[in-house]
């Protein structure tokens, strides 16, 4: 059994390296064979390859040129589009061509027959001008007028009518604006009157003092007149004593100086005792009355007016304006009197009124100095308010109120308006008869030279002047123009109070006789 194993085991051991060379020959036979399947695969994937690439090439050989041949037909397509375009274009400039051509000629046509036109134009125009030449001569020798006289008549005959057209338009404004300002202005001024009330005209220049008896003449002479001479000294008046019974009266052109006189002649009268020292007493004392009056004066014509704020110095001014007339109206009644009637008007037309009646009670406050200081009322009134700072609206209204500048702002209307309303109003003034009759001299010498005026009459106290025209040179048109023309003339030339009515008139007459 062993040896049955053993050989068994030997035989294996004899077998098995057989069979492993057996093995290893056939597995390299196997894998030959296997490496020459894969190189004979191997070779067929790459003809193939090749193949294929062949195929590829070919393909987009032909695809290039199918491409290639549609991109030069395309192009051969647009060459011959474009050449179209351009045959056509060259057509349709041939025939441009030929019309501009035969436009050309048609313009040469016609610019031949424009100058045969113009050259007969001109030969009628030549022959024209001789005839009218022909007929201006005829004219001129019929009508007996020349072209220069036939034009200075049309000239004149085109002014006439421009005038007479003027004259109508300067009706036809003044009605308008009076029908619509009269009524309202008519208005707001009558109740403006109608709600102040002044004190009438007082002008003096000279004051009578009354004396007990006629032996106190001889007191005030004194021993070779220096009682006299001591009192016209130191009050700066003048003292006439004639033949008037128990009076003296004292003269000067400053009310305020004749005032302290009268009170210094009143004190010595009923003191008795009249020589030098005395008299220098009552004149000191009079002189401080006199001032107390004076401020009480502009401070009752402030606290009436209802204003404030007003500087001392101006109210002084105010006070001393008590003293002073104008055309026989008291200045500070005067005054007081703008004031009311400026501020009625101001509330009626919705201005300020405290303003108003301020511009009004100021408007002539530059009277107060002008017996000391050299210049026109106005102008010194503008100088002090200006120098006490007052507004600026009230010094254009005191300013304008005489016209010396143009009145600007409704204020300054206003405060014209009320001067002129207190000045007219019947009684308010009057003059001397000097001053009144060469007022009414001038205003009928500035009437009679106005060229066509043949008479002029100052009528009513100066307040309107009648002018007759000669008719056969002023016509009824031109009568508005001479009107007006008087009317600036006198208001630039004239100082007068109140207004004046300027009545032109005009007559013409037709005489014959019946035989």
């Amino acid at each position: 059994m062993f040896e049955v194993i053993l050989g068994i085991i030997i035989s294996v051991i004899v077998c098995l390296p057989v069979g492993f060379f057996f093995g290893i020959m056939y597995r390299k036979k196997i894998g030959e064979a296997e490496i020459g399947s894969a190189e004979t695969e191997a070779k067929k994937i790459i003809d193939e390859g090749i193949r294929l690439a062949e195929t590829k090439k070919k393909e987009a050989l032909i695809e290039a040129k199918e491409e290639a041949l549609k991109a030069k037909n395309e192009a051969e397509r647009e060459i011959k589009e474009r050449r179209n375009e351009v045959k056509n274009q060259e057509k349709r400039l041939v025939t441009k061509e030929e019309n501009l051509d035969r436009k050309t000629e048609a313009l040469e046509k016609k610019d031949e027959t424009l100058n045969k036109k113009i050259k007969e134009t001109t030969e009628t125009q030549e022959e024209i001008e001789k005839i009218k030449l022909q007929f201006v001569a005829k004219l001129e020798e019929i009508s007996g007028y020349t072209i220069n006289e036939a034009k200075a008549e049309l000239v004149q005959r085109i002014e006439d009518d421009v005038k007479h057209e003027a004259a109508i338009k300067i009706i036809e404004i003044e009605s308008q604006l009076k029908e619509d300002a009269d009524i309202r202005a008519r208005e707001i001024i009558s109740l403006a009157i109608q709600r102040c009330a002044a004190d009438l005209a007082s002008e003096s220049t000279v004051s009578v003092v009354t004396l007990p008896n006629d032996d106190m003449k001889g007191r005030i002479i004194g021993r070779e007149g220096r009682n006299i001479r001591n009192i016209e000294a130191r009050t700066g008046v003048d003292l006439i004593i004639d033949d008037t019974p128990e009076t003296i009266t004292i003269s000067s052109l400053d009310p305020i100086r004749r005032e302290v006189a009268r009170l210094t002649l009143e004190k010595l009268i009923v003191d008795g005792r009249i020589h030098p020292g005395r008299i220098e007493e009552m004149v000191d004392k009079s002189k401080k009355e006199v001032e107390a009056v004076i401020k009480q004066a502009g401070e009752r014509a402030i606290f009436e007016t209802g204003l404030h704020g007003i500087n001392n110095e101006l109210v002084k001014l105010l006070g001393r304006l008590k003293f002073r007339t104008s055309y026989g109206q008291n200045v500070l009644m005067h005054s007081i009197e703008v004031a009311y009637l400026a501020g009625i008007m101001a509330d009626e037309l919705g201005v300020d009124s405290t303003l108003a009646k301020r511009a009004g009670i100021l408007h002539d406050v530059g009277k107060a100095m002008t017996q000391e200081v050299e210049g026109s009322h106005v102008q010194l009134g503008v100088e002090v308010v200006k120098k006490y700072k007052e507004n600026k609206d009230i010094i254009h209204a005191i300013e304008a109120h005489h016209n010396d500048v143009e009145p600007k702002t409704v204020l300054a209307m206003l405060v014209q308006s009320a001067d002129a309303i207190s000045a007219a109003r019947p009684g308010a003034r009057r003059e001397d008869l000097e001053n009144y009759i060469k007022r009414l001299e001038k205003l009928e010498e500035i009437t009679n030279s106005f060229a066509g005026v043949e008479k002029s009459y100052a009528i009513q106290a100066g307040r309107e002047i009648r002018i007759m025209v000669k008719p056969e040179e002023v016509n009824d048109d031109q009568m508005v123009i001479v009107a007006r023309e008087i009317v600036k003339k006198i208001e630039s030339e004239l100082e007068y109070p109140g207004q004046i009515k300027i009545n032109v008139i005009r007559e013409s007459r037709a005489v014959d006789y019946a035989k």
